[in-house]
């Protein structure tokens, strides 16, 4: 049993996957159904988790997967009898495409070099691959990057790491990117303008972060994931 509004919501997820393959994001679900917050936008989400009939996908960001869609009803109508669960694919709406690969999938993505998590070093290209499960890459293209340094170490990323990237050229406050310094040297940070500065920040409290113009510093990625061999 559903009600209007988990009705609502389910819907709206299902038509932007279908439209889109990305979920949308909690601001935008806020819209959709004009709710005050989004604390009732996570109560919805729980709501449908717990009757399964969407599920969070692990290690990536803001994914939902629906697993079951109500019969095709309007949201009046849904308010005056229960939505009866079909799934997916039975009630003749559009099946939403898969968010990623089979999880058993692998794809190859070039590894570029070594990259600081500490002080910047030298920008190395290199032409080996690394073998990454499809699963914990979401839409867009993608490079690999072996850690060095411990500079990121409070953010759960080690010396030795892969860091999986995905290419952007742009970066909001507080992400973690890849940046190119003066076209020659590269390290990842946490992201942030700081008046007419780009201030990159490590997670380490033995380090500083480190300032620069914004002509010198080039963002090259977003920190999609993390890779660890044991």
């Amino acid at each position: 049993m559903l009600t209007r509004k988990q009705h609502e919501l389910l819907c709206f997820i299902h038509d932007r996957l279908a439209e889109s393959g990305v979920s949308p994001s909690f601001e935008e679900m806020k819209e959709a159904l004009a709710l005050k917050s989004k604390s009732g936008v996570h109560r919805l989400i729980s709501a449908l988790e717990e009757r399964n009939f969407i599920r969070r996908l692990p290690n990536r960001a803001r994914a939902l997967e629906v697993l079951r869609v109500p019969e095709l009803v309007s949201p009046k109508a849904a308010e005056a009898k229960p939505a009866v669960a079909a799934p997916v694919g039975t009630a003749g709406r559009k099946v939403a495409p898969p968010l990623a690969a089979n999880s058993n999938d692998v794809i190859e993505l070039p590894l570029h070099g070594r990259i600081a998590a500490g002080l910047p070093i030298e920008a190395l290209e290199g032409q080996s691959s690394l073998s990454v499960p499809a699963a914990l890459l979401g839409p867009g293209e993608h490079f690999a990057l072996e850690v060095a340094g411990d500079s990121m170490v409070e953010a759960g990323i080690l010396d030795g790491d892969y860091a999986l990237i995905r290419r952007a050229e742009n970066a909001r406050d507080g992400e973690i990117v890849v940046a190119l310094i003066d076209e020659s040297e590269a390290t990842l940070k946490y992201f942030r303008k700081e008046g007419g500065m780009v201030r990159l920040d490590p997670a380490n409290r033995r380090y500083d972060p480190q300032r620069y113009r914004p002509d010198q510093v080039r963002v090259q990625g977003k920190l999609a994931g993390l890779l660890r061999r044991y």
